[in-house]
């Protein structure tokens, strides 16, 4: 029996179609002839619908499609089995290329910007995001913006999901999550994810488990969001949230690609708040969904049989 949930909405501004091939060897001014091609649909929060369901779990997606990219994305998220609401868009949808050379399993990724979103297009998807959001629900924004989206964009999402009765958990980087770091929104999303490379740039130093949740402990404070997840790399992730300081540990696994885990890092914490699971397994979830990622090759994300083989040594303590 699959268990009660909450709605899950997952907002992808900058979707994409991803490109995985692997090359003998990268070297430069060589034609360089590449094999086992993969096409993907892609994007932060179409990537958390996608592991969501690989999880066992329900949402709706929604993303802004352009072009003949955009509906190839539509196709292969239909194939897939992925609810998809679209808003058109200007342009063309981008396309990511990863490489991997097969010599030492460096991992070249290559990341479009997307096209320019224009005067207006931005209020009409918010208008179009509010009218989807269900009370009692939770909205992921998730990934980069497209140029042109105003980097106050999370913080404007922030109070129109908080007014229609949801919560909104924000993933995202560049100057939409400086804005929300420098100007906390209000009210302030419900949780706020920072992956290892932006918390260092905020901490201004490798952080390990202890001053991570110190970081997040005061984003907090200073009402940046109810909620901060701080990923640790290797040493996993932690959370502040409601007097509380957690970290979990992941098991050691071999790892084929990075690309991914934190979608499937997302896809999990959410799904465990949708299924009204308490902070502990919700972060032990999502720590076991990132820790399967890894272990799948190019863009690939989490498998749900190594989710729940892995999910007994994702271990939760309190810091």
């Amino acid at each position: 029996m699959t268990p009660a949930q909450s709605p899950i909405l997952t907002v992808t501004l900058n979707p994409a179609l991803d490109l995985s091939v692997d090359a003998s060897r990268v070297v430069p001014n060589e034609k360089l002839r590449v094999v086992q091609p993969v096409i993907e649909p892609g994007g932060g929060g179409i990537n958390v619908s996608r592991a969501i369901r690989l999880l066992g779990g329900a949402s709706q997606a929604m993303a802004a499609v352009a072009g003949l990219t955009g509906a190839r994305l539509k196709q292969l998220l239909q194939a897939e089995g992925v609810t998809l609401v679209t808003h058109r868009a200007e342009g063309d949808t981008r396309q990511n290329l990863t490489v991997t050379d097969q010599a030492n399993g460096a991992q070249y990724r290559f990341t479009m910007p997307g096209p320019a979103w224009p005067a207006g297009q931005t209020k009409a998807m918010e208008q179009a995001i509010a009218a989807q959001v269900q009370r009692d629900g939770l909205v992921v924004l998730s990934g980069s913006q497209p140029p042109g989206v105003p980097a106050t964009f999370p913080a404007d999402l922030a109070a129109t999901v908080a007014g229609a009765g949801a919560r909104l958990i924000v993933d995202t980087s560049g100057p939409a999550l400086a804005g929300l770091l420098q100007a906390p929104a209000s009210p302030p999303p419900f949780i706020l994810r920072l992956d290892e490379a932006e918390a260092r740039a905020v901490g201004d130093a490798p952080l390990a488990p202890p001053a991570s949740a110190d970081l997040a402990a005061d984003l907090v404070a200073r009402g940046v969001a109810e909620g901060v997840l701080v990923a640790c790399g290797a040493a996993g992730s932690v959370l502040a949230m409601q007097g509380q300081r957690l970290h979990c540990a992941p098991p050691q696994v071999r790892v084929r690609s990075k690309v991914g885990a934190g979608d499937s890092f997302t896809a999990g914490f959410t799904l465990a708040l949708a299924r009204d699971e308490p902070l502990a397994a919700a972060l032990q979830l999502a720590t076991a969904a990132a820790a399967a990622a890894v272990m799948t090759s190019a863009t690939e994300l989490c498998r749900a049989e190594d989710v729940t083989a892995l999910l007994p040594d994702c271990r939760v303590s309190a810091l």
